[in-house]
């Protein structure tokens, strides 16, 4: 091997050993470039005196062949040793493992044109965006933009140091340089630029690189400010309306002014970058990558997916039905044993100096060799110590017929040898297994399944494996993960014991009974055992004779595996047979020196060779140094993988090196095999110089649907096939449908082999119900008939039957995928994988693929592993091309593709993938990727129609009779009466809460209203009627005084939850002027609470601020002048220490429809409203919720809630002075440093009514749920509590009140306690679970239906249902109906619609709406469009539905209850029907265990979903595949855009409820910092 232009033939063989031994460690991923290098240098340095001009250290340049100025392109041909042409060998050297099975030139020509006609089309992919922290993987390059075109990488680099030293000559300060600058290294930014240039070559002079590459980025973040397009429909759009700037021509001038902000097409201004890569993803989804399906939608069917109709132009087979194969006859020969042990007796006796295995040490010699006298001699001394040593003579360990494991490494052979016959001899079972390594081997726990299907107890092992087993602590073999109990037995010599002199083994004539179980993994992972029987085993010994002319005293050497397949059955049972002599050459010797199978063939001179393709490929990276190396004496070179499709261009590249030193062409003999059926065709050496055998070139197309075209005109899509021979000897062959009942294939269809031999498995051993399936199939023709009595075994090979019954297998059953009806070969989706160029982004030997069901359909995945060196960029490059080019060859979409850090993949004993154990971590989120590319809008094609909405059926002009609308109840119901006050004095008690106060102070000056505690349970403040009167006036007093206020004007209330904001609140109403509560800045969080604080001041245009000395001090500080004005502050008193004055008169107001407050709160949209309570709702409001919930001044009440909005504020200031019972009133705040408070509050006082709210709630259930027991022991008794009512303007959190229900019943509270109410900003309560109504019920509702604004109820347990429960009993005075948003007419029962309410105590307007000034004024007075023209109703902007119970209220009649689904503003319309982000959030925080919350919101009809992520920062790239999978499965949408945050990034409000529009617009701003960003294809 030549590096650098010098001839290393120079150097000593051992160096050149160990130089090609660091190769192939490099290309298989055991070491790191850097390590490699170091090695390297090092092996080299002592050298280098005698190496003139080498530069050790350098890495190797890697030239594509695109820019090559290599005369030999392919590494295929033998080229001149000169340094161009290592060179280029090195650069395709870098694959790895399994190079040269997947090579194949043809392949790779057609992906590239398959890329150059992408190329054409240009597409921009947005690449995903990643926090630098995240993943420390990529080299930091952050100044100046990664090269993206694919010249050589030194080429690169000087053009990047040219247009840097340009950069710099043009004086820092050039705003080109640092613009560009910006746009390149923001923190979490991957290089916009690199997405678009797919490598091709710069062809234009640049003669400024700074300007230019500004230019280039800029052309790649412009957006188009047309409206942005609806990804939803299916109608292909204009193909040229993207202009897209050539790289280094314009943009410059139009760029430079709108590089910073961009507006969208919503007009938000937003930060570039976000909206660039949605504009980017928008534009890849423009355009539908499918035809448009056959349009159908059918509105309450149970049908949801779209079923593909089949396109006429498919392919179908038209020949004849085949003819069964048969094999030559199995020749008789006379002096064939009647067993396989008396083979060996019959060679240990007669010739027992014959060589029978040789084994190599791990450099390569020979180790040591077993002769058969050897073999036959330790083989009996284990057979009677299995028999007779193990237990007692009355009760023996083993009996002949028990299974036994063989636990052996493939570096012992001779162990193995002398143990399977061993076994034979004793008549037990030997199972032979891989050796555990560790308790979570990749697939132990299916190994335990094998060991327990078969019934094995006792494992068969050496001492030094025994020895290297993981232990406990005490020394004991481990319990590996899944197997059963094992005994383990040391097998060596000397631990043997001699047989007696009367003892000999019994050799009976081959019967059915099992000889040895050999293990099989299925598509699934499961690990079975296939059964040979004693008979099946020497017959196929005797058809692998015939077929591959075994001669006594011949020599092999194996390669394989000897525990299973082929391995086994040539180079341990058949070479036994005849005597052959094995030199095994174990999987540890080819990685240390991958030649040395061939330079055993030349010492040995042996006969024929067993291997794999693989060994194939590495013998020929080694070859160089093997001059003398002589193969002509090898009459079979036996290629076990043969029979995949790939291993054509192996066998020729390896033919086309060796051919020179002495290879016979004919000798390449490719087989096919299966687990089952044993050795199905391998073909014959031919004669000399006869012709070989013709390949087939098959349509890839025409394979996916199962038939056999020979390919003609897209050369792109060909798959050349070699055959494998004949049909095995005394065998007969079908091919049947590999799904459904076995009906023969014709002869130009693609189907499952299927084999008739008495040499084939013949169960799979204590599985019968499989075996059936597989075992005893019967072929039947077209017309269903079976094809006689004789039973089939499948094999799990795909293939044909081609001329001259020449046997062609395109693939495996366990590969296939089938996708839309059509089957892919997962093996021919690597290829085309590893035929993208280049390949220096992952490891050539690791890449998996495989399916997953995802939305009614297969799915194709493909995992591969990153080489830690790979950049960002290059990963991502890698990652487009590859979708690209499987779409273009073989038409299917590609699902997702996932980069993993280099040997993270579960692997299996001989360095495979282990697939199943890939997927398995892929669909539970532990797979850890480091690059992803979900691709969900092109490959999922089978989405139902977008529903068309069609105008309401029932309008004014439908005949209303009674209550029914078309057939329907009108969906109203009704809370009981308020009743009419006789009583005057009454009258004027309650008509002012201002007159109630002072009414309480005079007739019950003692009675304490409020209690409230700190986070101690300690009363800090109590407040009686009177002090809370006397406290009132002295505000009035002050504010008379100092205020100089009018009559009406607005006065802010800032102070923490406790008695200060009560009195404060009625000293405003005895001024005649209006309180305005509002929640106080965070002292810790000023920056985001106080322009908030500040906005309702402004808003409610505030006269005056009424506060406590510490907040007037924070108001007035530093820091709050860092986010707000503080000199436009209004006049600002506190209210600590006031004079003791009375106010000269108490404010009364002229009627009760003047103004009483303003109750101002934020919405979840984000806005804030302020509506306006008159004098008259309050009275109403507090004496509806005194007769729902029975207060009287003898009762007591706990609060535990926010009391600046809502019935928050209602309960907390309101309803005591009104109904005169006692409030304990517990600020939220408080339980964050004492958790219990709540609850041993409410067992201390006996409370039986207490109101929270869920944020409350949430706590105790997070924070208290596994302390129960504890809180118990302290006499914690919560059996008092009567009612529980969560204040909310919401859905009810049903999952949360169940927890929280559940966790405290053994508190002793009741499971009917737990309820809820709702109120919205129209109307502050609207229900709330009293004390006279039925529990509240909970229904299941059809989730499909309720898209489509329909109720269907159906079962608990249903898929696709939602549980909602009933809000809470209707408050007196109050009326419910349910209209259709859009035509504003009543709804039936079975319809969603916006709830409207009747009362007395709505509020009366909106004061103002910040942000809307224009907000409709008919939220407060609305009339129906028909059915009650006259009636007022109030609009609450929440959907829900009202049911008829089967319970009775407290009139007798049946009760009303009324469901909320969500808010109408919050709603999704996508694809024409309505989603509730809440379901959504659900489903998502259910995807994995580390997602901690999670909110969804849409930008220009693509859906962004934000998942907070609760677990390590590798697992954010595991959340995107199952985020995308779960809101396809249950909600049929395509997440366009998953984003992953930290946790408490998405902003809650003081109710607990998620403000998704302020995560949008931060998301658009780019102001998340979020972990990762993925765009979903």
């Amino acid at each position: 091997m030549a590096e650098r232009g010098v001839d290393l033939s120079v150097l000593p063989k051992e160096v050149r050993d160990q130089l090609a031994e660091l190769d192939l460690e490099l290309s298989e991923g055991d070491i790191t470039q850097k390590g490699f290098e170091k090695k390297r240098a090092k092996l080299l340095a002592s050298y280098i005196p005698h190496l003139p001009n080498v530069d050790v250290t350098l890495p190797d340049v890697q030239l594509s062949p695109g820019h090559s100025g290599d005369p030999t392109p392919s590494p295929e041909a033998p080229g001149p040793s000169t340094s161009s042409a290592s060179r280029h060998h090195r650069a395709h050297r870098s694959g790895g493992a399994r190079d040269e099975r997947y090579r194949s030139d043809i392949h790779t020509e057609a992906v590239q044109a398959a890329l150059a006609k992408h190329k054409e089309e240009k597409m921009a992919l947005p690449m995903p965006t990643k926090r630098r922290s995240a993943f420390v993987q990529s080299p930091s390059d952050a100044c100046t933009p990664p090269d993206t075109s694919s010249a050589s990488e030194d080429e690169g680099s000087l053009r990047r140091k040219a247009a840097l030293s340009a950069a710099l000559a043009q004086g820092l300060q050039s705003p080109d340089y640092w613009i560009n600058r910006s746009v390149q290294s923001s923190s979490t930014s991957s290089s916009a630029s690199s997405t678009l240039s797919h490598g091709e070559p710069k062809s234009q002079p640049q003669p400024q690189p700074a300007a230019s590459l500004l230019a280039d980025v800029l052309a790649h973040t412009r957006i188009e400010n047309s409206v942005p397009p609806d990804v939803t429909a299916s109608t292909p759009q204009d193909r040229s309306s993207r202009v897209d700037l050539p790289p280094a021509v314009r943009g410059m001038s139009r760029g430079q002014s709108r590089c910073s902000i961009l507006d969208t097409a919503d007009g938000v201004p937003v930060n570039s970058r976000v909206s660039t890569k949605i504009q980017q993803l928008l534009n890849t989804l423009k355009r539908p990558k499918r035809p448009p399906l056959s349009e159908f939608f059918l509105d309450d069917s149970e049908e949801i997916v779209e079923i593909p109709q089949p396109d006429p132009n498919t392919p179908k087979p038209e020949g004849r039905q085949i003819i069964p194969v048969k094999g030559e006859p199995l020749g008789v020969v006379s002096n064939w044993p009647p067993a396989l042990q008396a083979a060996l007796a019959r060679w240990g006796a007669t010739q027992a100096k014959s060589p029978a295995l040789t084994a190599l040490d791990i450099t390569g010699k020979p180790l040591y060799t077993l002769t058969y006298g050897k073999l036959w001699s330790r083989s009996l001394k284990l057979a009677y110590t299995l028999l007779n040593k193990l237990g007692t003579k009355t009760e023996p360990v083993l009996q002949p017929g028990d299974r036994v494991a063989l636990v052996y490494p493939n570096s012992d052979p001779g162990m193995f040898w002398v143990a399977f016959y061993g076994c034979l001899l004793a008549e037990v079972i030997p199972v032979p297994i891989e050796v555990p390594l560790s308790k979570q081997d990749a697939g132990s726990q299916q190994i335990g399944f094998l060991l327990g299907s078969c019934g094995v107890g006792l494992a068969l092992t050496s001492e030094v494996c025994l020895k290297g087993l993981p232990k406990t602590a005490n020394g004991e073999i481990i319990q590996f993960k899944g197997w059963p109990r094992m005994k383990w037995v040391v097998t060596d010599t000397k631990y043997l014991t001699k047989p007696s002199k009367d003892w000999q083994p019994h050799i009976p004539t081959a019967n059915t009974d099992t000889a040895y179980i050999e293990y099989k993994a299925s598509k699934e992972g499961t690990v079975m055992g296939v059964a040979v029987s004693k008979i099946s085993m020497l017959t196929h010994c005797q058809a692998l004779t015939q077929a591959c002319n075994y001669c006594e005293g011949e020599t092999l050497v194996n390669v394989l595996d000897c525990k299973k397949d082929m391995g086994l059955w040539h180079g341990v049972l058949t070479s036994v047979m005849n005597r052959i002599h094995t030199i095994t050459v174990p999987y540890a010797v080819m990685k240390a020196c991958p030649i040395s199978w061939v330079q055993r063939v030349h010492i040995h001179k042996a006969r024929v060779a067993l291997v794999k393709c693989r060994d194939l490929h590495w013998a020929m990276m080694a070859h160089k140094e093997q001059r003398d190396t002589n193969l002509s004496s090898i009459r079979m070179l036996i290629v076990a993988d043969g029979a995949n499709p790939w291993s054509v261009s192996s066998c020729d590249a390896f033919l086309n090196v060796f051919q020179s030193h002495g290879l016979k062409p004919e000798v390449i003999c490719p087989c096919a095999t299966s687990p089952e059926a044993l050795t199905v065709a391998i073909r014959r050496p031919g004669a000399r110089g006869a012709p070989l055998p013709a390949r087939a070139i098959l349509s890839m197309g025409g394979l996916s649907h199962g038939v056999i075209r020979v390919n003609t005109e897209d050369k792109n899509s060909a798959l050349t096939v070699q055959d494998v021979g004949h049909i095995m000897p005394g065998a007969l062959m079908c091919i049947v449908k590999p799904d459904g009942s076995p009906q023969l294939c014709k002869t130009d269809e693609i189907g499952e082999i299927v084999i008739s031999s008495r040499a084939g498995g013949t169960m799979y051993y204590g599985l019968p119900g499989v075996t059936k399936n597989t075992f005893e199939v019967i072929p039947v023709n077209q017309s269903g008939a079976p094809l006689g009595e004789v039973p089939f075994s499948r094999t799990g090979l795909l293939g044909f039957v081609g001329p001259g019954s020449l046997v062609f297998v395109v693939g495996k059953i366990e590969g296939l995928l089938m996708v839309s009806r059509r089957r892919h070969n997962a093996d021919d989706l690597v290829a085309t994988a590893l035929a993208v160029e280049p390949v220096k982004t992952v490891y050539r030997g690791r890449i998996a693929v495989f399916s997953v069901t995802v939305f009614y359909d297969e799915r194709i995945v493909i995992v591969a592993e990153q080489r830690p060196d790979a950049s960002e960029e290059d990963s991502f490059q890698w990652m487009s091309r590859v979708l690209q080019a499987i779409d273009s060859i073989h038409q299917v979409g590609l699902y997702c593709l996932a980069l993993v850090p280099a040997n993270t993949l579960p692997k299996t004993p001989l360095g495979g993938i282990h697939i199943c154990e890939t997927k398995q971590n892929f669909l539970e989120g532990n797979l850890h990727p480091c690059n992803i590319l979900l691709c969900p809008h092109t490959c999922v094609t089978n989405m139902p129609k977008p529903r068309q909405k069609l105008p309401v059926d029932v309008g004014p002009a439908s005949m209303l009779v009674g209550n029914l609308v078309a057939g329907k109840r009108i969906a109203q119901a009704t809370g009981r009466e308020l009743g009419v006050v006789e009583d005057q004095d009454l009258i004027r008690k309650h008509q002012f809460l201002s007159e109630s106060l002072q009414w309480r102070a005079q007739t019950d000056p003692d009675h304490v209203l409020y209690v409230l505690l700190n986070a101690k349970g300690v009363a800090v403040c109590t407040a009686t009627c009177a002090q809370l009167h006397k406290r009132a006036e002295k505000i009035t007093a002050t504010l008379m005084e100092r205020g100089g206020l009018n009559t009406g004007d607005n006065v802010v209330l800032l102070y923490p939850p406790g008695i200060d904001l009560i009195a404060a609140f009625y000293g405003c109403l005895y001024a005649g002027v209006i309180p305005v509560t509002v929640r106080p800045p965070h002292p810790q969080n000023l920056a985001a609470t106080l322009p908030t604080v500040r906005m309702i001041i402004d808003v409610s245009k505030a006269a005056c601020i009424l506060t406590t000395q510490p907040l007037m001090r924070i108001l007035r500080s530093r820091e709050a002048a860092a986010s707000v004005n503080i000199k436009t502050w209004p006049t600002i008193i506190d209210t600590d220490d006031l004079p003791r004055k009375r106010p000269p008169q108490i404010y009364k107001p002229p009627t009760a429809e003047m103004l009483a407050y303003l109750d101002f709160s934020v919405s979840t949209t984000g806005m804030l409203t302020g509506v306006k309570m008159s004098h008259a709702a309050v009275s109403t409001l507090c004496r509806s919720i005194k007769l729902q919930c029975e207060l009287y001044s003898s009762r007591q009440i706990a609060i535990c809630l926010d009391p600046y909005c809502g019935l928050g504020f209602v309960l907390w200031c309101l309803s005591s002075v009104y109904s005169g019972h006692q409030s304990i009133l517990i600020p939220p705040l408080e339980l964050e440093s004492s958790l219990p408070l709540w609850l041993s509050t409410l067992s201390q006082y006996k409370i039986r009514d207490t109101f929270c709210s869920y944020s409350v709630m949430e706590l105790c259930t997070k924070g208290l749920g596994t302390q129960t027991e504890m809180l118990k022991a302290r006499g914690l008794n919560l059996s008092c509590v009567r009612s529980c009512v969560v204040i909310a303007e919401e859905r009810p959190r049903l999952s949360l009140t169940q927890s929280f229900s559940k966790l405290f019943k053994d508190l002793g509270l009741s499971s009917r306690a737990v309820s809820t109410a709702f109120g919205s900003r129209v109307n502050l309560a609207i229900c709330m679970q009293g004390t006279a109504g039925p529990d509240p019920s909970t229904v299941y509702v059809d989730m499909k239906s309720l898209r489509h604004d329909r109720v269907r109820l159906v079962e608990r347990g249903a898929p696709q249902s939602l549980p909602l429960m009933e809000s809470g009993t209707i408050l007196p005075g109050v009326r419910v109906i349910i209209v259709s948003p859009e035509t504003r007419g009543p709804l039936g029962d079975s319809h969603l619609g916006e709830i409207w309410v009747n009362s007395p105590h709505s509020a009366s307007g909106y004061y103002t709406i910040y942000g809307e000034e224009s907000l409709q004024a008919d939220h407060f007075n609305t009339r129906l469009s028909f059915g009650e023209p006259n009636t007022l109703w109030a609009r609450t902007g929440y959907l829900g539905f009202i049911k008829r119970t089967e319970l009775l209220d407290a009139s007798g009649d049946r009760h009303d209850a009324l469901f909320v689904v969500g808010s109408l503003d919050e709603t999704l319309e996508l694809r024409g029907l309505r989603y509730h982000p809440i379901d959504m959030e659900t489903s998502v925080s259910r995807a994995h265990r580390s997602i901690a919350e999670s909110a969804v919101f849409t930008w220009t009809n693509l859906l962004v979903v934000v998942a907070e992520l609760g677990g390590s920062e590798q697992e954010a790239l595991d959340l995107v595949p199952l985020v995308t999978n779960v809101v396809l499965e249950e909600h049929h949408l395509i997440v366009g855009v998953v984003v992953i945050v930290d946790p408490g990034v998405i902003p809650i409000n003081s109710r607990g409820e998620k403000q998704r529009m302020h995560l949008r617009d931060s998301f658009l701003a780019d102001q998340l910092d979020p972990i990762y960003v993925a765009y979903n294809m």
